[in-house]
């Protein structure tokens, strides 16, 4: 049977379809699994051996759909529920399934504060579209595939790395969905353990502020900005000489996707925003901080069948102001991740301090 998964982007949303994609291939008699995707994301599907094929979005979805229409699907899983999957959809003329993206009990959530949602994950919305196939849970989790050659070889790390480490992704597609970098930096000095921070190339420079504030156990008598709403703005001495040593290493843009991956797993824990590394990390069973923002767990996002604690500001009046997120907090006080008090309720280190 020749099935079609689609879903469209982003990173942390095509690592949660894994669980559909594994059980469709497993449990579909001769099932031959393909996946539509943006050519971005191709390079996270490839590895994956449960998928036969990946398709990609890049001309136009007439030119997509022409090249659907030439695998002859018996049956289409459709886990983005969008217009141009119900275009797909409709000009492939296969039986096919949605998943159910619960619009309209998020709309009541963001815009009255009425929540209305099922405390389900995405996961099981997500699996309960491959249904109509006989697929059940087979309750392993996410899967997340490194390709050879792109594992983190952790000896080649700076010194005090190289006995463990934790991973902080400090990275989101959103600013509403973001620490700002004094909150980072509260952060990284509470860990007080060698810290790895992760995120693309446009985390990179406020990695390198995150980084300087620790180089000397003290941050210069300067703010980096004069602006508080700018990203880059942190007032003097947030850092305590005396405190327990935090050594950071911005690995923010240096690594690939798979290479990110890699010292996630290899991370002793991981603190994350709600974002597609936090998922990669639920797929290779790490505890995670999980920090959340406008956002809420309530939407069922949360990380998936892994060890997780939430850190979010409770009871706040405008919270969820978006199922997606802003580039600034619409009602200027940014509250939600201002107000954090980051108690991760951790241990000390092993030297005792």
């Amino acid at each position: 049977m020749k099935i079609l998964v689609l879903r469209f982007s982003s990173i942390g949303d095509i690592v949660l379809t894994t669980p559909v994609v594994r059980a469709l291939a497993q449990q579909v008699p001769q099932a031959e699994v393909h996946f539509a995707t943006k050519p971005a994301y191709r390079g996270l599907l490839l590895p994956n051996p449960y998928i036969s094929k990946v398709h990609c979005l890049t001309g136009s979805l007439g030119e997509l759909v022409r090249e659907l229409k030439a695998e002859q699907f018996d049956y289409i899983v459709d886990l983005h529920n969008n217009l141009r999957t119900r275009l797909i959809k409709l000009r492939l003329g296969v039986p096919n399934h949605s998943f159910d993206k619960l619009n309209f009990q998020k709309w009541l959530l963001v815009n009255f504060k009425i929540d209305r949602l099922p405390r389900v994950h995405i996961v099981q919305r997500y699996l309960e579209a491959a249904a109509p196939l006989g697929v059940q849970d087979d309750r392993k989790g996410l899967d997340y595939f490194i390709p050879a050659g792109q594992e983190v070889d952790v000896t080649m790390l700076p010194a005090p790395f190289r006995r463990g480490y934790v991973a902080v992704a400090i990275g989101a597609q959103h600013a509403t969905k973001r620490l700002p970098v004094d909150k980072l930096i509260e952060l990284c000095a509470k860990l007080a353990r060698p810290v790895v921070l992760l995120g693309g190339p446009e985390d990179e420079s406020i990695g390198h502020v995150i980084e300087q504030a620790f180089e000397t156990q003290a941050v210069a008598t300067e703010p980096a900005a004069t602006v508080p709403d700018s990203p880059y703005y942190f007032p003097a001495k947030l850092v305590d000489a005396d405190a327990p040593k935090t050594f950071i290493h911005n690995g923010c843009g240096q690594y690939s996707l798979h290479q990110s991956a890699s010292l996630l797993r290899q991370a002793q824990f991981v603190v994350s925003h709600d974002t597609g590394l936090m998922h990669i990390a639920a797929a290779f069973g790490k505890e995670i901080f999980s920090v959340w923002g406008n956002t809420v767990p309530a939407f069922g996002m949360y990380p998936y069948k892994t060890e997780f604690k939430v850190l979010e500001v409770l009871n706040l009046p405008c919270r969820p102001c978006s199922k997606i997120g802003f580039e600034k907090c619409p009602q200027g006080h940014f509250k939600c991740m201002r107000d954090q008090t980051l108690d991760l309720g951790l241990p000390p280190t092993h030297d005792g301090r």
